[in-house]
């Protein structure tokens, strides 16, 4: 079987250009790989670069060595040097993103946003707010809230239809930025279930989990990202 994704080498400086060009280090030579159907984790302490490398795969951040390559067609492709539009495909077709902060527009009702990325797709509309209200009312997300926007809504509200569009979709690759975290007991049980759906569809993961138990139930691997975290202090670029 193909591995969906490599990340080969990568590394990650932050530029402060109105401070002088400071250099901020975050990570260096993170290599690993995904495989099919299994939830990889990112661990290590707070401040070690874990977000930063999901933000470098989904084209949030750019990279400043390495390759992130995945199979496309016929041919392999490296994340580093897509252009914006492939970057766009990519998010609809092959990579999905749960963040732990909702984004979404203003106004748009809560079915509908969980419904975005099926119908980005190509779902129906009727489908795709059929399928994301089942998922709704499984996360416990109360009916009378569907139709109102969600930047009303608690923060757990929110991560639950954060949720939903992120596991709704297709995507062969799914990156989990911390999606438990404002959820109670429940609803985390609801999210390792919808976890492990995914495996059985063959769905590769990288996630990150403080949440001790919900990682030891999902994870088939754990990366420690402290050994690509590089000395956390500012240097001054010369020349």
């Amino acid at each position: 079987m193909t591995v969906p994704l490599v990340v080969s080498d990568v590394s990650k400086i932050f530029v402060m250009h109105l401070r002088g060009s400071i250099t901020i280090p975050v990570v260096r030579n993170v290599s690993f790989s995904l495989q099919a159907g299994q939830c990889t984790v990112l661990g290590g302490p707070s401040g070690v670069g874990k977000s930063s490398i999901l933000k470098m795969i989904y084209g949030n951040y750019g990279c400043n060595n390495g390759q992130i390559l995945v199979p496309r067609e016929d041919a392999i492709l490296d994340l580093v040097q897509a252009s914006p539009r492939e970057m766009l495909r990519l998010r609809r077709d092959v990579i999905g993103y749960v963040s732990q902060f909702l984004r979404a527009m203003p106004r748009v009702s809560a079915l509908d946003v969980a419904a975005e990325g099926l119908l980005e797709q190509g779902e129906s509309q009727e489908v795709a707010r059929q399928k994301a209200g089942e998922l709704l009312a499984r996360l416990n997300l109360p009916e009378d809230l569907w139709q109102l926007p969600p930047a009303t809504f608690s923060g757990g509200e929110q991560q639950r239809v954060n949720i939903a569009r992120g596991f709704l979709t297709n995507h062969p690759i799914l990156l989990l930025d911390e999606p438990t975290a404002s959820l109670d007991a429940a609803n985390r049980a609801v999210v390792i279930d919808l976890i492990n759906e995914k495996k059985q569809q063959d769905v590769a993961m990288l996630g990150i989990f403080h949440d001790a138990d919900v990682r030891d139930a999902i994870a088939d691997q754990i990366i420690n990202v402290s050994q690509f975290s590089t000395e956390r202090k500012t240097l001054a670029t010369t020349g």
